[in-house]
Order: C-alpha cells, then sequence, then structure tokens
C-alpha cells in the first residue's frame, strides 16, 4: 500500500511539474523582436508568421504585425520598405506604427499596437506607395496576403 501511495504521489508532481513548465513560456516575457533594414535574422517568407511567433508558440517573441513585402513581380521579396500603420485611410489620420523591412523582405515587431476599430497600411517602396482600403483589426498580414488576396508589392 505504501509503494501504490508513493506511485501517486510521484505521478502528481510530475503532473504539477509539467503544468507549470508549459505555463511558463506564456506568461513569461515576450522576447523583443523587431525587424531592421539591415536584419537578416527573418525566415519563411511569405507564410503566416504568426502561426508560431504567438503566445504560447514555438517562435521567438509574440508578432503584434507581421508580414512580407515584394517587389511588382510578386514574387521576389523586397527589402528596404517601409510599413507604416495609421488610424485613417490613404495615410491619413494618426501614425500608429512604422516597421521597417528586412533583407529577406519581411516585416515584424512584438512591440504593441492598439488596432481599436481597425488601422489602415501603406508599403512604401523605393518608388511606389500602396494603400490598403480597408482597415486591419490584426497583425496577420500573409495569413490573407499571398493566400485570399494578392502579395503586399511595391516597387
Amino acid at each position: 500500500m505504501t509503494k501504490l501511495r508513493f506511485r501517486g504521489m510521484a505521478a502528481l508532481l510530475a503532473s504539477v511539474t509539467l503544468l507549470i513548465s508549459a505555463c511558463e513560456k506564456e506568461e513569461g516575457e515576450n522576447d523583443t523582436k523587431i525587424s531592421s533594414y539591415h536584419s537578416e535574422e527573418s525566415h519563411n517568407a511569405g507564410e503566416n508568421c504568426m502561426n508560431c511567433h504567438r503566445s504560447g508558440g514555438p517562435g521567438e517573441g509574440w508578432f503584434t504585425i507581421a508580414g512580407t513585402v515584394y517587389d511588382e513581380d510578386q514574387n521576389t521579396p523586397y527589402p528596404g520598405a517601409t510599413v507604416r500603420l495609421y488610424t485613417g485611410p490613404g495615410g491619413s489620420g494618426t501614425l500608429k506604427a512604422t516597421v521597417e523591412v528586412d533583407l529577406k523582405g519581411n516585416f515584424y515587431t512584438t512591440e504593441q499596437i492598439d488596432f481599436g476599430d481597425g488601422l489602415y497600411a501603406e508599403a512604401e517602396g523605393e518608388t511606389s506607395v500602396k494603400h490598403m482600403s480597408s482597415p486591419l483589426t490584426t497583425g496577420q498580414c500573409n495569413q490573407c496576403h499571398g493566400e485570399s488576396t494578392g502579395s503586399i508589392h511595391v516597387k
């Protein structure tokens, strides 16, 4: 009977330890990750970054906005672009966030962004600026772009 009680206690202790360690990452500090024009740290261009880079996900940092910008051919990643979020359409209203596109064509940040009732995105390349006509309520840009809508592209 004592062995059985010991095994039960050991199983309970193992379960509690597993539960605590499983929650550590979700309750821990968010890794600061912000793309920059000269960075090459990103990967998986065109994929929905937030499949992994979310609270409890396997990616480092929980992104508030992330995606990929392409050249006008919509196949070649476009490094050095800039993505901005405004409260109004067409670059009007208050600028809420500016995110640099890295050398692999990806942009991302873990900084807090309040999407509120929606923000309007613009992507600026060397010679063009593209505006989203509808407001965003999430920063998962590659969830739609490249899937159900065309890629984000500039020239």
